[in-house]
């Protein structure tokens, strides 16, 4: 059996900085996932809630974070139970913008978990669509969370 990993790779019209900044800073983060108290820094521990709800939605400690380059932190949600996943970011730059790439790693295996991954490949699917959206100023594709 091999490893279950989640792979995306989008194209931005945007700088590497801009988008470090929804990847890192609480109200950018808003936008597109969930809301962290503070920044994604380094070495600290993170929890994101929900904008609505303000429960905890996922949490863990970042792992790594070099500025417009990578971020990458432990997750961690209710329906994983005591396993811990990694999501890293890899920002490129390319003529014009940067590719933002993920890698979902480390996710429960097995057919009784393949549910899971489903819901995670969509919900992933879902967030980057927002963050293009609100980068690109394509209002109309965002979803109302």
């Amino acid at each position: 059996m091999t490893d279950t990993v989640i792979r995306k790779s989008i194209y931005l019209n945007a700088s590497k900085e801009q988008v470090w900044a929804y990847l890192t800073d609480p109200d950018k983060l808003a936008i597109w996932f969930h809301k962290p108290a503070s920044p994604l820094t380094e070495g600290e521990d993170y929890a994101m809630c929900g904008t609505e709800s303000g429960e905890a939605m996922m949490w863990g400690k970042v792992l790594k974070a070099t500025p417009f380059d990578a971020l990458e932190y432990t997750f961690i949600i209710k329906p994983m139970g005591d396993a811990t996943s990694t999501v890293k970011w890899t920002l490129t730059d390319v003529a014009g913008g940067t590719r933002l790439s993920l890698e979902h790693i480390g996710l429960p295996q097995g057919a009784e978990a393949f549910g899971l991954t489903l819901a995670l490949d969509k919900g992933w699917d879902d967030h980057i669509s927002r963050m293009r959206a609100d980068i690109h100023g394509d209002s109309s594709a965002q979803e109302d969370c």
